[in-house]
């Protein structure tokens, strides 16, 4: 090996699933160096931006759909380490474990075909688990073995990312190894290897996306998964592994078979075909003298060897009827429970859906608003057979449009529209106590794109879950058909946040299409009612809510701002709505002055923004809405560190902002008082920013999501997004003076 030649290179692969890819790579990027080569066999496009942020890593670019093998053969071709690290793009390598490696694999000698590392394992609910390797990677010490002396390292998890292969191994056995079959790509690896070490040290995090977010299985996936194990066995013998390989992997097999004739979900005919074939493998491959294991795991492993499916069904019976003893106390508390949510709703249920019903709801029944608004506005105009109905607290009944059909949580009539209507759009959630009906159609549209760290990834934010039960939270978002997406990086965070099956339309957010639509006449109109004179420059001021604060406070002095900002400046001020509308900044300094408007209460916000010469907001979501706009925007940050460490975000603000950023009113007074609101580096930093979060918003989205969802239309017949640099923003408040 020449001096320059790399001991190691980690091969990351794949699409940047539920936008880990980046942090993945950015741990990365710090480890590597002499001895140490990163290749990224990045999948699609948001894969190849996440690569493209580290230009000292080495980019193979890969079309979207390209599978798994074909992504790490392309990944192998471009390394040029003497081992192999593979590592898929959902997982990652924790901190010094790649310094680790690579000095392990210098050290071995070139019969070695195989390093075998420890791993931990990450959920939704929890964070770097010990594996249960340790013991197997134990047994050979600091010796490289055959397998047949050391039959227990295929007890190991079968991980590709925890076996680190020779590069002339790999290229030797690339049409075995290079499928898209981990798991019986992991095990090959060590069936066909002269001699493995073992190290128990850990050098992959394997993130498991929580199994309702992934396809449910499909009996093809379940024979396939039969005909792996088969491949593996025949491989075994083709090696002459010896009898502890082939006893520890016909084990594997069997157990494999068991836990899926168990489950539940299983279809009569699928289970019983499935327990022939199973049935079938059990005794083609049986080594010879293999011994079952004692107990009821025994008897379940001689019946399915005798295929007798009615015998092992009845067993199965058997056990359950055991089990739904012990959970009697249980059973009774859900039965309690049914009850408190009323008879009637469960007759309701007993009724037809109703394909001409909608009901719509948005920030827990405070009105049309949001992107339901925008739906069903749209929904009137290319499908006026579906009637929508709104949910609506009673506090906020009288500020309804008029002749708004509605219901009131709790009354008769909104349990039977819940039962009875096939639409439910919401962009928060409905109660628990809803039933998600089979042909009922439930759309998430949200509410913001996040900067801060939402559902699952506020496990590790406890100050900003308070009283939020996750479990809770995932049945709800198990009845999510549809997530409307504004951009690459919400897809991505809602499907880490909120992991199950529903379809991503990424079509843009429906309130924002008015940004797009928005003539100079609703600019001046919407200023008008707020009485800005002509020529006057508004500043919108948003704020967010913060976790650690019960009450709203506004963070400046605003009549102080006003003052220093002269006369020609409004300041359009809006509390966050979790304080409720009209609760927001009412200290006397906002009476003081007709220059400081509290427009807390002001509905729809979008009108607020198109009135606005500019926003001044810290973390709020509406910046992200707003740059649809490209107008400026002003981020003032006086606690980012407070905010940051204690609600958790996805990405670092100060670094990447919208626009110019202060810390302190006496810096945001200076912004606000020069240029520098709507200079040239204000401008740069929000082309990027639009570039990355206005992804999808062109003016259309309503369009889309109601051809997509209500009138069923597919995809490549919906209106394509229009490219950033295609669109015409909405007059600003300047083009649009009389």
């Amino acid at each position: 090996m020449s001096e320059d030649q790399p001991h190691l290179s980690v091969v990351v692969h794949g699409r940047n699933v539920q936008g880990h890819l980046g942090e993945s790579l950015g741990a990365l990027a710090r480890q590597a160096g002499p001895g140490v080569q990163v290749v990224v066999a990045a999948v699609g496009a948001s894969a190849r931006a996440a690569a493209a942020r580290h230009p000292d890593l080495t980019l193979v670019a890969l079309p979207d759909g390209t599978p798994d093998g074909a992504a790490r053969a392309a990944g192998a071709a471009r390394a040029e380490g003497r081992w192999l690290h593979f590592v898929h793009s959902k997982d990652s390598v924790p901190t010094g474990a790649v310094r680790a490696v690579a000095e392990r694999v210098a050290a071995l000698p070139d019969t070695v075909d195989v390093l075998l590392t420890d791993h931990t394992r990450s959920t939704w609910r929890h964070t770097r688990l010990p594996s249960p390797d340790g013991r197997f990677l134990a047994k050979p010490g600091r010796r490289d073995v055959r397998l047949a002396d050391c039959p227990d390292l295929l007890k190991t998890t079968p991980l590709l990312g925890t076996r680190v292969l020779r590069r002339d191994f790999w290229q030797a056995r690339r049409d075995q190894l290079a499928t898209d079959d981990e798991l019986f790509t992991a095990y090959a690896a060590l069936l066909a290897a002269d001699r493995i070490a073992a190290y128990d040290h850990v050098a992959l995090e394997d993130r498991q996306p929580r199994p309702e977010s992934l396809p449910p299985p499909t009996a093809a996936d379940r024979f396939a998964l039969l005909e792996t194990y088969e491949r593996l066995l025949r491989l075994a013998g083709e090696r002459a592994a010896g009898a502890g390989p082939l006893g520890v992997l016909y084990a594997a097999m069997v157990t494999a078979s068991l836990r899926t004739i168990a489950r539940a979900d299983l279809p009569e005919p699928e289970a019983r075909a499935f327990f022939h074939r199973a049935a079938r493998a059990a005794v083609t491959h049986r080594p010879p003298g293999h011994r079952r294991p004692g107990g009821l795991e025994g008897v379940r492993r001689r019946l399915l060897e005798e295929d007798a499916y009615s015998k092992y069904r009845a067993f199965q019976a058997a056990d359950q009827r055991r089990r739904q003893v012990r959970s009697a106390v249980a059973a009774g508390r859900r039965k309690a429970a049914r009850t408190v949510r009323g008879l009637q709703y469960h007759q309701d249920l007993r009724r037809p859906l109703d394909p001409r019903l909608a009901v719509f709801s948005a920030y827990w029944g405070r009105g049309v608003a949001c992107n339901p608004a925008a739906i069903a506005a749209k929904l009137a105009e290319l499908a006026p057979h579906i009637h929508p109905v709104w949910v609506v607290s009673r506090a906020n009944e009288p500020l309804l449009p008029p002749g708004t059909d509605h219901v009131v949580p709790g009354s008769r009539r909104y349990w039977r529209v819940m039962a009875t209507a096939t639409y439910l759009v919401n962009n928060a959630n409905f109660p628990d106590a809803i039933v998600k009906r089979q042909g009922s159609v439930h759309l998430q549209t949200h509410h913001g794109t996040p900067l801060k760290r939402m559902g699952l990834d506020q496990l590790d934010h406890p100050a900003a879950a308070q009283g939020l039960n996750f479990h809770d939270l995932l049945a709800r978002v198990d009845r999510w058909d549809y997530s409307v997406s504004s951009n690459t990086h919400s897809t991505e965070m809602w499907q880490r946040a909120y992991q199950s099956r529903y379809v991503e339309l990424d079509h843009g957010y429906p309130r924002n299409d008015v940004y797009y639509t928005a003539t100079a006449a609703d600019v001046r109109a919407v200023r008008d009612r707020l009485g800005i004179a002509p020529g006057s420059r508004a500043l919108l001021y948003a704020p967010t809510h913060r976790d650690y604060e019960a009450a709203w406070t506004p963070r400046l002095d605003l009549a102080a701002l006003a003052d220093r900002l002269g006369e020609d400046t409004v300041l359009l001020v809006r509390g966050h709505y979790f304080y409720g509308g009209g609760a927001g900044p009412s200290p006397a300094a906002l009476r003081r002055t007709g220059r400081v408007l509290d427009v807390s209460a002001y509905d729809p916000v979008e009108d607020l923004a198109l009135a606005a010469d500019a926003l001044i907001t810290d973390y709020s979501s509406l910046m992200f809405d707003y740059a649809n706009l490209d107008r400026p925007i002003v981020v003032y940050a006086d606690d980012w560190e407070t905010y940051a460490t204690t609600r958790g975000v996805y990405f670092d603000l100060i670094a990447e902002p919208p626009g110019a950023v202060a810390r302190t009113q006496e810096e945001l007074t200076e912004v606000l008082t020069t240029d520098a609101w709507r200079d040239a580096a204000a401008g740069r930093a929000r082309a990027a920013f639009r570039r990355r979060f206005c992804e999808f918003d062109d003016g259309r989205a309503a369009e889309r999501v109601v051809r997509r969802v209500f009138l069923g239309e597919p995809e490549s017949a919906l209106p394509p997004v229009v490219p950033l640099d295609g669109r015409t923003p909405a007059p600003t408040p300047e083009e649009a003076a009389p």
